[in-house]
């Protein structure tokens, strides 16, 4: 009996051991990015590194033209068919690029919404370029109550590729998406469909600089998230900066004039328009820029960024509303200094080659 005992248990030892190599096996990528996560501010702030490959070439062979379907994909390609909430709402942001004194390309963006613990993560993918972005966890169904504190509770940020809002990749591109509210943008081809988010991870996947990232978005047709539309301010190494909007479902490309380029959030294309907002915010960086003639330290442009920030209060839902993060991406330096909850004089540094 003790024999059979014996060989009983050396047998479920053995089976458990080929079902633990397995899950391994399919699941040690999504395991190591899980593990790479930190909790660097407790306001919130998290870091990660994606490992493996998180299938963008084959979305972009497919597309999504809604939210819908983008989570589809992700939940089906990435999360081995976990559910997965996808939500973009009403957020006002403000963006610019400059150079220092010493030459190096800067590019500023603040990220203006309610409370959201923010997600950095560095991404390296087969076949694109590496890159920095920062992903609003509550777009992600995270909050104040449910943080990504555990290995089962952050399975989900294993979708955070797809939700980027700004970053940089290795070629020293930047990109930063704002809100215009307006009529959300539905463009009709014959092209493959893309998303607002999903615009920004082809940009920093695939293009070294401004030309390439415009000749992309425009092999594809663009279907704006949140019932709204959006436009991209786009800055590359060389110093070059658009601002890529879409009116009536046409792409449209705004030039910078000069050496700097802004954005807030209403359109820049040329036109009489009656919805936007942030013209404030704009001509405080307008003005600043203008009078630096866009040559700006890192911490100058981080105090404009400050200057032009949205104070934390409560809003008429009680919900903490504000600047989440203020971040100046240097691209020279590949390197990316964020503020996260307006606390300017705390603030963390990383950079792409480290």
């Amino acid at each position: 009996m003790n024999k059979i005992v014996k060989r009983l248990l050396i047998g479920i030892a053995c089976v458990a051991v080929v079902l633990v190599g397995g899950f391994y096996a399919m699941f040690h990528n999504e395991l190591a990015t899980l593990q790479s996560m930190k909790k660097v501010d407790d306001y919130a702030l998290y870091t990660m590194e994606y490992k493996g490959d998180y299938g963008f070439d084959d979305f972009l062979a497919t597309g999504a033209s809604t939210d819908a379907e983008l989570i589809q994909f992700v939940s089906t390609k990435l999360l081995k068919g976990i559910p997965v909430e996808f939500s973009i709402p009403n957020l006002g942001c403000s963006t610019f690029n400059a150079a220092t004194p010493d030459g190096a390309k800067i590019f500023g963006r603040n990220f203006d919404l309610t409370y959201s613990p923010a997600l950095f993560v560095k991404t390296q993918p087969d076949n694109g370029y590496a890159s920095f972005s920062t992903v609003n966890l509550g777009f992600l169904g995270y909050n104040e109550e449910k943080l990504p504190d555990g290995l089962l509770s952050s399975i989900i940020t294993l979708a955070a590729p797809y939700a980027p809002l700004d970053g940089i990749n290795e070629k020293g591109l930047a990109i930063g998406v704002l809100l215009i509210p307006t009529e959300a943008t539905n463009q009709q081809t014959d092209k493959i469909d893309i998303t607002t988010t999903t615009a920004v991870r082809m940009v920093l996947d695939k293009a070294a600089t401004v030309d390439e990232a415009v000749a992309l978005l425009k092999q594809y047709d663009m279907h704006s998230s949140a019932n709204s539309s959006y436009h991209f301010q786009i800055a590359d190494a060389n110093g070059k900066s658009v601002v890529v909007e879409y009116v009536d479902n046409e792409i449209s490309v705004v030039e910078m004039d000069g050496n700097w380029q802004a954005a807030t959030n209403f359109l820049l294309t040329p036109g009489d328009y009656d919805f936007g907002k942030g013209q404030d915010r704009y001509a405080t960086l307008e003005k600043t820029l203008t009078e630096n003639k866009g040559i700006l330290s890192e911490a100058e442009g981080m105090n404009l960024l400050k200057a032009v920030s949205q104070p934390l209060h409560l809003n008429d839902d009680n919900e903490m509303t504000g600047t989440q993060w203020s971040i100046i991406y240097n691209q020279s330096e590949l390197s990316a200094t964020i503020s996260i909850g307006m606390k300017y004089d705390t603030p963390y540094t990383y950079n792409l080659n480290k």
